[in-house]
């Protein structure tokens, strides 16, 4: 549904994305992560086709960005970080208005407008004018604005931006509704909406993808926390030689007190080993944790790679 193939995008000496390549299936919900400045809007401005790039390819449904913008324009869903809307025209009029401008049968458009409406909680102001309406609001207007022609692509920048929390609750579900029949590639800063409504994450970093997986494969990087009392090369020594664990890095050691973070081997789970390797071996247990990586750790680790590979190109 969605094919970026090294697209880059220079301002002037700025290089706002550099070599950006993904590829997004039919019903599939993936989150664009970054820091500020990463290049996110960018690449979705491109996808949208308010900007063209300096070099590089994207289609969506088979069009190409460049050469039939407007058959993009019909297939795509866009809620822009900020929504621009006529602060004079009432809500449903604007959307009457909207579903016009995208071709949206006549037979069809009455219809087309009440479920916007309905399905991002509008009802209540849909005779009310826009400028009138509050940040999170306006936002949901954007966001019915967006599915209003039913397009098979969403792209949306920043889609709670705003809300207050029943309303997040409320548009994260919508999302995920939204996923069972449309390609959705959403925007954000908060890892725990991805990690609600998406599949898989793109995280960009310097203009560059730095990761890019399916959430349920990041899950899969699941570390024990041991701690106990003990030598730390001993108690290294020892976790090591358990079967099921692939590696024990110590975290910290202090007052004879020694942390370690133990990685197990893939399908193994040396919890009870780990446990019964330190009593036999005379190192008090003081702590046995399960954990798994959580999304913002996997991103701050990406993030920081990106910019260390910067600095070393820099450099060299």
């Amino acid at each position: 549904m969605i094919e970026v193939q090294r697209l880059s995008k220079s301002y002037g000496p700025v290089r706002a994305l550099d070599g950006v390549s993904f590829e997004l299936g039919r019903s599939e919900v993936a989150g664009l992560l970054g820091p500020n400045g990463a290049g996110k809007t960018t690449t979705m401005r491109i996808l949208t086709t308010y900007l063209a790039p300096t070099s590089g390819r994207a289609s969506l449904c088979g069009r190409d960005v460049l050469d039939e913008p407007l058959e993009v324009r019909r297939n795509v869903g866009y809620l822009p970080e900020n929504v621009p809307l006529y602060p004079e025209m009432r809500v449903r009029e604007l959307l009457s208005f909207r579903a016009k401008l995208k071709d949206v049968p006549r037979s069809k458009r009455r219809r087309a407008v009440s479920e916007a409406l309905s399905r991002c909680g509008l009802g209540e102001v849909e005779d009310r004018s826009l400028g009138k309406l509050s940040r999170g609001f306006r936002q949901r207007v954007g966001l019915a604005d967006a599915i209003l022609a039913d397009p098979p692509i969403l792209i949306l920048d920043e889609p709670t931006a705003g809300l207050d929390p029943i309303q997040v609750r409320e548009v994260r579900a919508l999302i995920r509704e939204l996923g069972e029949r449309h390609t959705v590639l959403l925007s954000t800063h908060i890892m725990s909406e991805v990690e609600a409504v998406c599949s898989r994450a793109i995280i960009i970093a310097r203009g560059r993808i730095a990761l890019d997986g399916r959430l349920e494969d990041f899950r899969k990087g699941e570390a024990i926390r041991v701690e106990a009392r003990g030598a730390g090369d001993a108690v290294r020594r020892a976790l090591s030689a358990v079967h099921g664990v692939a590696s024990a890095r110590l975290e910290w050691e202090r007052d004879g007190v020694v942390s370690f973070e133990v990685t197990p081997t893939p399908g193994e789970d040396p919890r009870e080993a780990v446990s019964a390797r330190l009593v036999s071996g005379g190192w008090p247990l003081r702590a046995l944790e399960h954990r798994r990586r959580s999304l913002e750790e996997l991103f701050v680790e990406a993030v920081t790679r990106s910019d260390l590979d910067a600095m070393g190109r820099e450099a060299s």
